[in-house]
């Protein structure tokens, strides 16, 4: 057998490749937030036009530049994406479920509701 020799140049190496990994998954983050601003911009179009009624129509949400005072102000709701996906889904109490909505556009409008109030997504 052979003996591994600690400090070789093969052990040294091995921390500019866990540089070089971080680097990379840091720099495919960064696509990935990049990314985010067009998935906002279709969630708000969602909240205020898209979806019939507007979500907008019932709901405050400062972002989205609405003043609704039938739902809940889901600016000091903030509810995380999950919860807002079930609402949208199933209705709550006087919301409408909105069943033609496709599960993206579900997911896309739950995801811009959490972040624009600052919830988790």
């Amino acid at each position: 057998m052979h003996a591994v020799r600690r400090g070789g140049p093969a052990h040294r190496a091995r921390p500019w490749r866990m540089l070089a990994g971080a680097a990379a998954l840091a720099c495919s983050a960064a696509g990935a937030i990049a990314a985010e601003p067009a998935d906002a911009d279709a969630g708000r179009a969602l909240f205020t036009k898209d979806t019939t009624p507007a979500c907008a129509v019932c709901h405050t949400l400062a972002d989205a530049g609405a003043t609704g005072t039938i739902g809940p102000n889901l600016d000091e709701l903030k509810p995380d994406a999950a919860r807002v996906a079930q609402a949208i889904r199933n209705g709550v109490g006087v919301m409408p479920a909105f069943e033609t909505l496709s599960d993206d556009d579900v997911q896309r409008l739950a995801r811009y509701v959490a972040g624009a109030t600052g919830a988790a997504p």
